[in-house]
């Protein structure tokens, strides 16, 4: 009788942990419909334009309507937030960070518009609205906006193919505009929609490649200036400046524009070694480039050098940034090449500024908004391309010099913007006598700090696949073009997803000792198999046509050797590889149960009637799932 009343007991046990475990796998089945598409479209948007919308889901409440207003301002205009709290103190450091910005920005932005073969004013343009419009937007307190090198360099290395610069220099301004434009618009839309992801593939790796490729060919385009050359090629690689160098140093450079940009280049580097050793003088390298122009101005002006070859910018539009919405081509029959080049500058651009935005973030410990920094970009592009601005974004080197003068918030480009104003309406006529061989000497001085040996070291030791990204980027800039580089790296980074997700690998788990945790049998040799039940988990988020028919051998060789997955989502071929994979096993004896399935995957498996064909062998955790499988073997015995 008692051994007959134990044995009752344990059957009631085992009946109770087995509508236990029944009742948590209804959770799983019983689960409501995942949103559609469209509603998932419709809240990325609504949560990136009001992203606090959810604290006031109605207009019946007491001023939930102003509230709601309020909360969408803050999202759009950020500046709202940190204004409220604003303090004079703050002005002071922002003043100081902002003028000593300017300094900065105004000979580096005079330079990269010529790098971009444009008029030296349209490079102070870029420094005036881009800046005012980023700070109302933004949620970088420490980047710097406006005209940057690598930008420049895609500028006019891809539009000259489309208009030559020389020959008709109004039509070709006319159609960079129009690809600020474009590229304005593509920013705006990654942060609305977001679509940050696609940012994403033009990798770290890549970016690092890239930049360094950029910073050589652009290091050598500035021979033209340094030397004096008048005829200089077009072409971006490295054979072709090289070949044009070595014709020029034999033809037409001149000795005197050399020695002047060398001289001054020296002295930049000079102060930047200065201002490292000694972080008090932060000040004298930001402040080096512009004490060039001027020394260099006054040299030439007093001893008549344009007169001995010396190369002089000559006239610098005075006044404010001009309209230039009648200056767009939407009717060239370029429009389509426009474009294109506007989604690659957009996306190299964003991939820049938000590098630079998130590495001051981290330093500072504040947050910013991905799409938000998007959103601004875009704005700030789509309107500067109406007011005379060619591509602006983040730069390193003056968010570096921003943030070691202490600036507290995006008042500091406020600052440097309204200096740029004062400097084209008063001082452009000095600029007349300014060597073209300074500016050539501000833009190298900016290089080094765009080749990162330890950052690409760190790559290889990291990840060969990424190194050879990196590798493919900077090899492709160099010895082929912009074009090729940028492509190379995006096609090297999709093949590395590609062969992760059409050949993932799987993982035999095992249970930790005295725990319910299960893990990779690999990583964890303490880790006991149970050899009764197989555990397998497949390395990949998507079980889909691409990688379905691979991960169905692979279970079955596991299965049948000695090895298994957690999806986030399926389709209909990772369905149809299941079913297979079902029959497969059963004719062996074997039986498919499936553990704590994605919410997207359930409602599909459970439509697709696959739940009735497993027997409904869905559980909420491995360890149900394991002891379940075992409760029924031991049943069956």
């Amino acid at each position: 009788m008692a051994s007959l009343a134990i044995e009752t007991g344990h059957q009631e046990i085992h009946d109770l942990e087995r509508n236990g475990h029944a009742e948590k796998a209804q959770w799983v089945l019983n689960a409501p419909e995942p949103p559609s598409l469209w509603q998932e479209l419709t809240g990325s948007v609504r949560e990136t334009v009001l992203p606090h919308a959810r604290r006031f889901p109605t207009v019946k409440d007491k001023g939930s309507l102003s509230k709601t207003v309020i909360s969408f301002l803050h999202a759009i205009f950020p500046i709202f937030c940190w204004c409220r709290n604003y303090k004079a103190t703050n002005f002071k450091n922002d003043l100081l960070a902002g003028l000593t910005l300017a300094s900065l920005c105004i000979p580096q932005s005079i330079g990269y518009a010529t790098l971009a073969k444009l008029d030296p004013q349209y490079g102070l343009y870029t420094s005036v609205i881009p800046p005012l419009i980023y700070a109302v937007m933004g949620t970088s307190r420490d980047i710097a906006i406006g005209p940057v090198a690598v930008v420049s360099l895609l500028l006019s290395s891809m539009i000259p193919k489309l208009e030559d610069p020389e020959a008709n220099p109004i039509l070709y301004r006319n159609l960079v505009l129009t690809t600020t434009f474009f590229a304005g618009i593509f920013q705006a839309a990654f942060g609305l929609f977001r679509l940050g992801f696609l940012v994403d593939f033009l990798s770290h790796a890549a970016i690092v490649g890239f930049v360094a490729g950029a910073a050589i060919v652009i290091g050598l385009q500035q021979m033209k200036g340094l030397l004096g050359i008048t005829h200089f090629t077009n072409k971006t690689d490295v054979i072709s400046v090289m070949e044009a160098i070595w014709r020029a140093v034999h033809h037409s450079w001149n000795p005197h524009n050399f020695i002047l940009g060398c001289s001054f280049l020296t002295f930049i580097l000079i102060t930047r070694f200065v201002g490292r050793r000694n972080r008090k003088l932060f000040w004298l390298p930001a402040i080096a480039p512009l004490i060039s122009v001027v020394l260099s101005t006054l040299l030439v002006y007093l001893t008549r050098a344009d007169k001995h070859g010396v190369m002089i910018i000559k006239h610098i539009k005075r006044g404010l940034n001009p309209s230039s919405v009648h200056q767009l081509q939407f009717n060239n029959p370029h429009i389509g090449e426009v474009a294109k080049i506007g989604l690659i500058v957009a996306v190299v651009a964003l991939t820049e500024a938000i590098a630079v935005g998130r590495s001051f973030a981290s330093i500072k410990g504040y947050h910013i908004n991905g799409n938000q920094e998007m959103v601004a970009m875009g704005f700030m592009n789509i309107l500067g391309s109406f007011t005379s601005c060619y591509v602006a974004t983040g730069s390193f080197s003056r968010s570096a010099v921003n943030f070691s003068a202490g600036c507290e918030t995006a008042m500091s480009n406020i600052v440097m913007a309204i200096t740029v104003i004062i400097s084209l309406e008063l001082f452009t006529r000095l600029l007349y006598y300014t060597p073209i061989a300074i500016l050539a000497a501000i833009i190298l001085s900016a290089l080094p700090g765009l080749v990162d040996l330890h950052e690409a070291y760190n790559i290889w030791k990291i990840d060969k696949l990424d190194f050879l990204a990196c590798a493919g980027a900077f090899i492709g800039v160099l010895f082929a073009s912009v074009e090729i580089g940028l492509l190379a790296a995006v096609t090297i980074s999709f093949v590395k997803i590609i062969i992760i997700s059409i050949r993932p690998g799987a993982e035999v788990l095992g249970r930790l000792p005295e725990t319910d945790i299960f893990c990779d049998v690999d990583q964890y040799p303490m880790a006991a198999k149970n050899p009764q039940v197989l555990i397998i988990r497949v390395k990949s988020g998507l079980l889909c046509f691409a990688n379905a028919n691979f991960v169905k051998e692979k279970i079955m060789k596991l299965a049948t050797e000695e090895e298994e997955g957690n999806l986030m989502n399926i389709d209909v071929s990772g369905i149809t590889s299941l079913v297979e994979l079902h029959k497969n096993l059963a004719s062996s004896g074997m039986e498919l149960a499936i553990t704590n399935p994605k919410w997207q995957v359930i409602h599909k498996l459970r439509v697709a009637n696959f739940v009735t064909k497993i027997g409904g062998r869905v559980f909420l955790t491995i360890g149900e799932a394991v002891d379940a499988c075992l409760g029924a073997k031991m049943a069956a015995v």
